[in-house]
């Protein structure tokens, strides 16, 4: 038998990614904002309330904005881990959640195994979460890193870009990198504040409909402008935790320039949710010299696996 196929695991399922995974984004509890009121009036307030604040961090890359702050981390990871659940229901439904023998879910969790012990000293709640590790037999190119440590792949990330085990690190750092910054957590709480400031600025000035329309689009693109922000945090944080694992920074480029040809057509930057891969392939060369003496003062692999079989 090949050692990625098993009758049991299908691998052309559709599985609908959580709501609280960052890949999608973070709506599902905004109907239970708080109303910020009169603190939020006018830039300066919004400006002090997303000021970057330390982490317990060993890493420059390990700071977490004060907007963490407007939703509570206990029932955000609660929810997510509800989620998770319902995701894993979901796959296993379609016998497409992958069971312990396959040598892709082997992998992952492997990787993971080498990853995790490097995270607490960028988030000391991670040593509370319950990490998970699962694969889903669905083609999407996808992975994610819920808040409380809810990992998943799915099959087609894996099998479409054929990638090695220095690549799949680079994932997994990046989206355990989300995780630790608590992005799904951050992007709430800015959604909250911004909205909350724009629609009250609409009321003083009468702008009426026009300014509900203006708050709706104004809060989309600084969602975006967010995401984008979050997203190159989690490149350079998710570098530093692969190396550290022992994982080849370098694969953080060729990871990209495979994604970079699977994506043909991708909307331009500033309307994407996503840096242009040209722009963060740069980013990646830049940091490379720094993250050569991590790399290799760190241990290396004892086992490398193999991109799954066609």
């Amino acid at each position: 038998m090949k050692p990625n196929a098993r009758t049991d695991f299908h691998t052309t399922a559709e599985v609908a990614v959580p709501e609280l995974a960052h890949a999608r984004g973070c709506s599902c509890l905004l109907h239970a904002r708080r109303r910020l009121g009169g603190a939020l009036i006018g830039g300066g307030a919004l400006a002090a309330l997303g000021a970057a604040g330390p982490a317990a961090a060993q890493e420059a890359e390990c700071k977490r904005s004060t907007f963490t702050k407007v939703v509570s981390a206990e029932q955000i990871e609660q929810a997510a881990g509800q989620q998770y659940r319902q995701m894993l229901q979901q796959a296993s439904g379609q016998k497409a959640l992958a069971p312990t023998s396959n040598a892709q879910l082997q992998r992952l969790r492997y990787i993971a195994q080498r990853i995790i012990p490097f995270t607490a000293g960028c988030n000391p709640r991670s040593q509370q979460w319950q990490w998970a590790v699962n694969l889903i037999g669905d083609q999407q190119l996808n992975a994610f890193c819920m808040p409380g440590g809810k990992i998943a792949f799915y099959y087609g990330i894996l099998a479409k870009l054929k990638l090695d085990d220095d690549e799949v690190a680079m994932i997994m750092g990046h989206e355990v990198a989300h995780a630790l910054l608590e992005h799904a957590r951050e992007r709430m709480g800015k959604t909250m504040a911004t909205r909350g400031a724009i629609e009250l600025g609409a009321a003083l000035f009468g702008l009426g409909g026009v300014g509900q329309a203006a708050a709706n689009m104004g809060g989309q693109l600084l969602t975006l402008r967010f995401s984008r922000d979050d997203e190159s945090e989690a490149d350079a944080l998710g570098l530093v935790l692969a190396a550290k694992a022992g994982y080849r920074p370098a694969a953080g480029v060729s990871l990209w320039q495979k994604m970079m040809a699977a994506n043909k057509g991708a909307p331009p930057q500033w309307l994407s949710t996503h840096p242009s891969g040209d722009s963060r392939i740069r980013d990646m060369q830049a940091r490379l010299p720094g993250l050569d003496p991590v790399y290799n003062a760190a241990a290396k692999p004892d086992r490398r696996f193999a991109p799954p079989v066609a």
